[in-house]
């Protein structure tokens, strides 16, 4: 596949739920309505606290819808051992019906971390723990007998006798903000995923509390994109690009809500206007965006949080009506 073949991967969206009510029938009717509108995923992060657990929401979400993907975003790799890990991805994928989409990250709340007790390791040792889990994970869900010796984990002879429905395994996705984690991603995960980095790794809640806004914007994100094309190689065309937008205003003031918007970060308007971090405008003006972020960066799957889902739905609506390629 060519590289302009790439950029006309079909748009599809998903909703990313911060999992923090106690009350599942209003996560249930959240993933249900995400599914009415025709979302393509429903997420769940991957924190300790006040969430449901990851994998049995997953598979109770499923339970409740026809055809919506559900997938963690992003399960931190230092909580599971990679066996027991791929265990429960063969568990989920088959409980869904081949529904199922990994998300597995480094790892970043230090708090969570400090909490449970869990050495918070450099990035560096964190992100080369991910790199031999997702080696492991890949080979069991593919249905090796794997024998492994790496410097933090050790395999040996061991085949998971159930398999995934999905072959050779679910969508993996990886994600992050800096060089060694999306070069990692663009070789062994089949999704990449753009993040802006977080300013302290210690803050507890809603991720956009931390992020360093000016690693969202256009230049950092045209650099990423680099180092994934670099480290993917032949594989790049073949890789799907995610983005998960901080915020979505669905308006008929565009101009007004970028003046807003600018003030609130402390950016300038042309700076909020050329990241997709921010889709802002009519339904139109925001199908007119998203084409031509997947003309520039490649991404053709978008992640909104739960208080953005019905603000992008006319948008989606719009998109499935006009039958974009």
């Amino acid at each position: 596949m060519s590289e302009i073949a790439d950029h006309r991967r079909p748009l599809r969206f998903g909703v990313l739920s911060h999992n923090t009510t106690p009350d599942l029938a209003t996560l249930l009717a959240q993933a249900q309505r995400a599914e009415q509108l025709g979302y393509s995923t429903f997420l769940l992060p991957d924190h300790i606290g006040d969430q449901f657990a990851t994998t049995l929401a997953l598979a109770r979400i499923a339970a409740a819808t026809t055809h919506l993907r559900v997938g963690s975003y992003v399960f931190a790799n230092d909580f599971r051992h990679p066996v027991m890990l791929a265990r429960e991805v063969a568990t989920l994928d088959v409980f869904t019906g081949g529904r199922f989409e990994l998300g597995l990250g480094a790892g970043w709340m230090a708090s969570e971390y400090q909490q449970c007790g869990i050495p918070f390791a450099s990035p560096g040792v964190r992100i080369e723990r991910l790199a031999e889990s997702l080696q492991i994970i890949k080979a069991l869900l593919a249905g090796e007998r794997l024998s492994f010796s790496g410097r933090h984990y050790t395999i040996e002879g061991l085949a998971l006798a159930l398999q995934p429905q999905q072959r050779p395994y679910p969508p993996i996705l990886v994600g992050g903000s800096g060089k060694r984690l999306l070069s990692l991603a663009a070789r062994e995960a089949t999704i990449v995923g753009f993040s802006p980095r977080t300013q302290t790794i210690s803050v507890a809640g809603h991720m956009n509390q931390s992020l360093d806004i000016q690693d969202a914007l256009a230049p950092a994100l045209a650099e990423k994109l680099t180092w994934v094309r670099q480290a993917a190689g032949p594989r790049f065309a073949s890789l799907e690009l995610n983005l998960i937008v901080l915020e979505v205003i669905l308006t008929a003031k565009r101009q007004q809500a970028l003046t807003e918007i600018a003030a609130r970060y402390g950016l300038s308007e042309q700076e909020v206007a050329t990241t997709p971090y921010f889709l802002i405008g009519s339904s139109e003006e925001i199908c007119t965006q998203l084409l031509h972020y997947r003309r520039q960066y490649y991404i053709s799957y978008w992640v909104v949080w739960e208080e953005y889902m019905e603000a992008l739905a006319p948008v989606i609506a719009l998109l499935n009506t006009s039958s974009s390629p």
